[in-house]
């Protein structure tokens, strides 16, 4: 009742207060509350927003850090888009409790990041928008990791995957990728926050487009200026709605999770190859936590090299800091001896046992893809069942491999392949090409949660088409929405259930 009270406050203060708002950023903000103005940008709002709570001198929290150590000075419009995201978490203080706890084990790591390339610590928040904090997310148009980074930008932050790891997952490099990317795009955009939020959104080139446009007919090129399409226009007042809860958390009611200001993980090298089923039992640990620490690994274990990189929870760290660690005796990975048989070929058998044809060859000390009949041939393997817990596998398009043929594999869509890795559907596959696959079993060993979402229906739209977009069925969506027909129109809003990981 109580945080009712507070919304419909809000909505009454702004109501009475009638405060004019500019639109820009450059603009100054002295303008005084007038009577009778029924706007909901109102200046009023915004100089009560502004005024933080006097820092701290130590923060208790890795919020009161992000203030404390913000001193980066920008303007808030607060405009009905801002006020409704405001508004829609207040609505449910338990969610957004929830929404801000995915953090826990990331946003420390990142705010030290920001700190290191001097940046504002607020840009920590970008993940809430991005990907909830999810390193495994993975969008329709194949966007992925808490950065939610493509393919090509992510290979001009030196992004690589391969078999065994997809970086655009990994929570420490995406990490270190964006940051450089926000440092570029705040250099390129004259230090405006907004700005760079937007271009990071839709694209430096196309923000480049839009703010030409307004310097041509002599209007002004800040954020609120732009003609800009319905996507970037909404990430803004997210970003803002966000900020401005986590900032004046006391005068919204709010109580932030108690996340500590220290890292809760630590980096911890292990020697040689390590299978992370066997490393979640040895530390006790739910492989579904290991998995979302380490979400950059794509397989059922690391990288056959010297060492292994791992992030582990710092309360577990004294099981493996120890030089002679019993780790290293459990750790003993599943290798087979394969006899080369009449038809064998590289191709065959890492097809047959789940791997790659450059790993047999660079285990087996191959020059050429020659076999003779009856060498004997080192091959690892699983011990255990690691890729159901990875939502999305690494395929490396080996000979005779075909979209339709890799979407059979994998029991996945053609369309889907498509959009995760930016691929003309028409296309041609390239031998040693690495895709990126969505893993429809994940949710079959672990608790999935299911989150709803707003979808506006296209012209074309269908429900069995929406349906395969999201990898839902046809009748939850009918059944969410209380549809007796398959009817849709365009411009039409339905709810989708969508899997969580």
């Amino acid at each position: 009742m109580e945080r009712q009270f507070l919304i419909l406050s809000l909505f009454f203060i702004i109501g009475l207060s009638g405060c004019q708002s500019t639109a820009t950023l450059s603009k100054s903000f002295n303008t005084k509350c007038n009577s009778g103005n029924d706007n909901l940008n109102t200046e009023c709002i915004k100089q009560a927003s502004t005024s933080i709570v006097e820092p701290l001198p130590v923060a208790k929290n890795v919020w009161d850090y992000m203030i404390i150590n913000n001193d980066y000075d920008h303007n808030i419009d607060f405009n009905e888009k801002t006020l409704g995201y405001i508004n829609n978490h207040l609505k449910d203080l338990d969610k957004f409790d929830d929404f801000l706890n995915k953090s826990y084990y990331f946003i420390y790591y990142v705010i030290q990041e920001l700190e290191a390339a001097d940046l504002p610590p607020e840009l920590a928040l970008i993940p809430f928008i991005e990907s909830n904090y999810d390193p495994f997310s993975i969008s329709p148009s194949g966007a992925v990791g808490l950065w939610q980074f493509m393919p090509k930008t992510g290979r001009m932050f030196n992004l690589e995957k391969s078999w065994w790891s997809e970086d655009r997952h990994d929570p420490y490099r995406s990490t270190h990728a964006a940051v450089g990317y926000f440092k570029y795009l705040l250099e390129r955009f004259d230090n405006d926050i907004y700005l760079a939020l937007a271009a990071y959104n839709a694209g430096p080139t196309y923000l480049d487009r839009q703010i030409n446009k307004n310097k041509r007919r002599n209007l002004d090129y800040d954020f609120w200026s732009l003609d800009l399409n319905n996507q970037v226009t909404e990430y803004i007042p997210k970003y803002i709605a966000i900020r401005e809860i986590i900032f004046n958390a006391e005068k919204y009611g709010v109580v932030l999770p108690e996340i500590p200001v220290e890292s809760v993980v630590k980096r911890i090298e292990i020697p040689g190859q390590v299978e992370i089923l066997t490393l979640s039992d040895y530390l006790e640990i739910p492989p579904e936590l290991i998995y979302k620490l380490n979400a950059g690994y794509t397989k059922w274990a690391s990288e056959p090299k010297d060492k292994s990189v791992f992030y582990v929870p710092i309360e577990k760290t004294y099981l493996l800091d120890s030089p002679d660690s019993p780790f290293d005796n459990v750790n003993q990975i599943n290798w087979i001896s394969h006899v080369v048989e009449s038809g064998d070929s590289l191709w065959k058998l890492a097809k047959k046992y789940d791997t790659e044809v450059k790993i047999i060859k660079k285990i087996n000390y191959l020059e050429s893809d020659l076999l003779s009949l009856r060498d004997t041939l080192l091959i690892p393997l699983s011990s255990t069942k690691s890729n159901n817990f990875i939502p999305y596998e690494m395929h490396i398009v080996s000979e005779g491999d075909t979209l339709w043929s890799i979407s059979e594999k994998y029991n996945i869509n053609i369309q889907d392949i498509t959009r995760m890795n930016s691929l003309n559907q028409n296309g041609i596959l390239k031998l040693g090409q690495q895709l990126t696959i969505g893993n429809k079993n994940i949710h079959r060993n672990i608790e999935s949660k299911k989150r709803t979402i707003l979808y506006s229906v296209k012209q074309g739209d269908n429900l069995y088409k929406i349906s395969d977009i999201f990898d839902v069925s046809v009748e939850s969506i009918k059944q969410i929405n209380n549809f007796e027909s398959s009817d849709l129109m365009p411009g039409q809003i339905i709810k989708i259930a969508i899997r969580a990981f």
